[in-house]
């Protein structure tokens, strides 16, 4: 589910951008939801800090009546923590395109603070912000990218066998059929990025659900185009259930 976090100090137009979010997302049964509605940049920050990143949609205020913070200041600090990000300002004033770029950015969308066409606006930007992000999605389903040291790799899914963590702490190998790559990773991670195409047979294993040749239940093994990987209880009971209960 795709988070939304919304920062106003004035309560009032938070709560009208909060109404129209979440009746837009209703009628349109997106998968969001409102995951936090707050009134300054530190209840927001406590609301992400030490998590994983949530590739978030964040509405923020400009200008937030805090001497340390102001919207520009806050979105920075959201870059850092969620990279994916997607960030809409919420304004009193015209063009402030310029700010963004002075703080290396990239705002998605600017809303200019109308009292009769606020809500409108709000929505129709979510409704591009969910266009975008499908489009994105199904990129990354047809190729993987992947930062190996300083290359940027793209390899086609089609292509990939399975995903193995790596004796390295946080890194995670990808195998094909004729190479393998160490890059920085999480199982967990690649599991909701991939969908169902992908199976976690183990908790070290993250596999291809489609080329998967065969289960050996005695051995506690599958092969997957001449290739060994371990299977667990739980990931045999889920391709169990990808085949229509047969392994």
């Amino acid at each position: 589910m795709i988070g939304i976090f919304l920062c106003d100090d004035d309560n009032g137009v938070r709560l009208r951008i909060q109404a129209a979010l979440e009746r837009k997302i209703f009628i349109e049964g997106w998968d969001m939801a409102v995951a936090c509605s707050a009134d300054g940049p530190r209840s927001l920050l406590k609301a992400i800090e030490g998590k994983e990143p949530e590739h978030g949609i964040y509405f923020l205020d400009v200008d937030l009546k805090d001497e340390n913070w102001d919207g520009f200041l806050l979105g920075k600090e959201i870059r850092r923590l969620d990279p994916h990000a997607v960030l809409v300002y919420i304004t009193g004033y015209g063009d402030l395109a310029y700010k963004t770029f002075q703080y290396h950015l990239e705002a998605f969308d600017y809303i200019v603070k109308d009292q009769d066409l606020l809500e409108g606006a709000v929505c129709r930007c979510l409704e591009d912000v969910w266009m975008r992000l499908a489009e994105e999605k199904r990129v990354r389903e047809e190729i993987f990218t992947l930062r190996a040291g300083d290359v940027l790799r793209h390899i086609p899914v089609k292509d990939i066998l399975f995903f193995e963590s790596a004796s390295v702490s946080h890194h995670v190998l990808l195998h094909t059929a004729n190479s393998w790559v160490d890059f920085l990773g999480s199982l967990n991670e690649l599991e909701k990025q991939l969908g169902e195409r992908f199976i976690r047979v183990h908790r070290s294993y993250l596999a291809a659900a489609d080329k998967i040749d065969e289960v050996d239940l005695k051995r506690g093994v599958l092969r997957i185009r001449g290739r060994e990987c371990p299977v667990s209880r739980a990931g045999k009971a889920l391709i169990r259930q990808k085949r229509g209960g047969v392994l």
